[in-house]
């Protein structure tokens, strides 16, 4: 058998520490990700699924990094983890979950306790009419009233204009002892939701890893299968920043057409190709539209993928 190259893994190297005048207050620990996404600190976690769900994602863009969901899920599972990380901690939440003044109120005590939420916006004909909190349903025992009875009414809601930023969203909470804050345009339709916790959130974590709406990042993990078409549309709508086409064997015809079928249909999201070993390989996933290569074939002690 012949050898191509001497190769190191990390229990084979040790830094020598070396003189330095640089502070630790002035080092940057900023990492490029892929062509479009900057990770505050250099850690991905794996898309094992052993590893990694939306508890660890979650974990992962607070301190800065990025978390993979692993595919050994089915695709509605996958959206869902992709959705919870996505949902738990946002600059302003610009699609929230939303009730009709028809929905009874045990069907809003179902949707708080599904997706952990205490304000629901009562919508109707597109435009904003109440809102429904933990306040209005506290000790409500008529679970069969409409929430128009119960909810608090237009008239009553304080609100901001579409646009306005996190620091506007905290003084009128300030001024008017609120927990949220609901976002309207012109004509008083919906376009995002403001809460104390998400200004708390943002000041416990401020190297956290987000996307332009102040959402937490979150990639995903998929095959070449038949199935997979459909997986990555759901992943898409779910929000998922990056879609990781991940396969023992990066170079190969199904992983490079598949890198390529995610990239022109969705060509915002984020592609990562791999696992791979070699230049060429690189190459070819990069000429297939990889924003990112995953580089690395075996070198670990838990999976060895190595053949």
């Amino acid at each position: 058998m012949r050898l191509i190259k001497k190769a190191l893994t990390f229990d084979d190297v040790l830094l020598v520490p070396a003189y330095s005048e640089v502070l630790p207050r002035d080092t940057s620990l900023t990492t490029q990700f892929t062509r479009g996404i900057t990770l505050n600190i250099p850690l991905v976690s794996a898309a094992m699924d052993t590893v990694t769900e939306a508890r660890l994602a979650i974990a992962m863009a607070q301190e800065g990094g990025i978390g993979i969901v692993h595919k050994n899920l089915t695709a509605d599972e996958q959206a869902r983890e992709v959705s919870r990380v996505k949902r738990h901690e946002f600059g302003i939440v610009i699609d929230p979950v939303t009730v009709t003044p028809a929905m009874k109120v045990r069907d809003a005590i179902a949707l708080q306790r599904q997706h952990g939420i205490s304000g629901l916006p009562v919508v109707e004909g597109g435009k904003l009419v109440g809102i429904v909190t933990n306040r209005d349903l506290r000790f409500e025992d008529r679970l069969d009233v409409p929430l128009r009875d119960v909810m608090t009414p237009q008239e009553r809601l304080i609100t901001m204009p579409e646009g306005a930023t996190l620091e506007e969203a905290q003084a009128l909470m300030h001024q008017h002892r609120l927990e949220r804050v609901l976002i309207v345009n012109s004509k008083f339709q919906l376009r995002g939701l403001a809460t104390v916790k998400d200004i708390v959130k943002n000041t416990e974590h401020p190297f956290a890893s987000k996307d332009a709406q102040g959402q937490l990042r979150v990639g995903a993990a998929v095959g070449v299968g038949d199935e997979t078409d459909e997986r990555v549309e759901k992943l898409v709508n779910a929000g998922v920043d990056v879609v990781v086409v991940d396969t023992a064997h990066g170079h190969s015809h199904g992983v490079i057409e598949r890198v390529r079928w995610v990239k022109k249909n969705y060509p915002r999201v984020q592609v990562v190709g791999g696992n791979i070993a070699t230049a060429s390989a690189a190459l070819a996933l990069v000429e297939a539209g990889a924003d990112c290569v995953k580089v690395g074939i075996g070198p670990g002690s838990i999976c060895t993928t190595r053949i």
